[in-house]
């Protein structure tokens, strides 16, 4: 579990499902990550991210709001996809529900979870993948001090990304 101000970043529970399907089949939220999720999407999405937890003891943490115990989406590290530029690295992402942006929340769990890696791990840098027209992900990757990578730009490899979805850039940030 990893703490800041005003969130907890934790393993996911079976309470999480629901909201998580929520966000999940927002169009907002999934803009530009892929088709609405299925309850067995949802379910394999948790079942994988808590075998990363038990493997490797970390995952993409399910983010709770402090003050209330609201589920507001996820952010934490894992490993890179086969077939990817980033493949075995530590790979750094986060998903919010559309209520939660705009307000700090996701530089806020990103910023903790990077400290955490840098405290934890190994690791000489951390890397993070998105598609060119998701301004909102760059820009925080940017805004945490992360850098462009251009020369491992890449189509994801995932088997039935919409064509919009396949280019991909990726950004690094070394050690501190």
């Amino acid at each position: 579990m990893i703490a800041t101000d005003r969130l907890v970043l934790r393993g996911w529970r079976e309470s999480d499902a629901a909201p998580f399907a929520a966000m999940g089949n927002d169009p907002a939220v999934m803009e530009f990550l892929g088709p609405p999720m299925t309850a067995d999407d949802v379910a394999q999405a948790i079942e994988r991210q808590n075998a990363f937890l038990d493997a490797h003891g970390y995952c993409f943490w399910a983010i709770e709001r402090r003050d209330d115990g609201a589920f507001m989406g996820f952010c934490g590290l894992k490993p890179g996809a086969a077939g990817t530029p980033i493949e075995g690295r530590i790979e750094t992402g986060w998903r919010l529900a559309r209520a939660y942006w705009g307000q700090g929340y996701a530089r806020e769990a990103a910023q903790a979870s990077l400290d955490w890696a840098w405290r934890h791990l190994d690791a000489d840098a951390v890397w993070a993948i998105t598609v060119p027209a998701n301004v909102r992900s760059w820009g925080l990757m940017e805004r945490l001090g992360m850098s462009r990578r251009h020369d491992l730009d890449f189509d994801h490899p995932l088997p039935g990304l919409e064509e919009r979805l396949k280019a991909h850039v990726t950004y690094s940030i070394e050690r501190p």
